[in-house]
């Protein structure tokens, strides 16, 4: 039997495709709100990325309530269900390995709205069009 060799190309591409996995089970579980709790019924909670370990062991899952309201109250009450999480993940990807959860509040808008707030300074705009004027 021939042994198929991992590079890390395709290593890479398994951690993504895992990983995307877990999006779209967790994210399935809170649109349907199979999770009971209130706050999360109250709130529509976006899974935006799933980062798995190098081992498929671990997965950071980035979430963020719509409109990022009550942001830590939501992040709380999801790692308040994590074993329920962890267990239906495993359940459904039929991993080697159920992979431990563990939720993170997805910084990524707040630093997209700094940055856009950085370029549409006045003077970032007259620099940047004095720069276009050099070419």
């Amino acid at each position: 039997m021939a042994r198929t060799t991992t590079n890390p190309e395709t290593r890479n591409v398994r951690l993504l495709k895992v990983g995307e996995q877990v999006r779209h089970v967790v994210s399935d579980l809170l649109m349907r709100q199979e999770v009971h709790d209130d706050v999360l019924s109250a709130h529509a909670v976006s899974i935006t990325e799933v980062r798995m370990s190098a081992d498929l062991r671990h997965a950071s899952v980035y979430a963020k309530p719509l409109l990022g309201a009550d942001e830590e109250i939501v992040i709380k009450a999801l790692r308040t269900h994590t074993a329920f999480f962890q267990r239906e993940v495993a359940q459904r990807l039929k991993l080697k390995y159920a992979a431990k959860i563990k939720f993170l509040s997805d910084e990524s808008f707040d630093e997209a709205s700094r940055i856009d707030a950085l370029l549409s300074d006045p003077r970032v705009a007259r620099d940047l069009a004095a720069g276009e004027g050099e070419d």
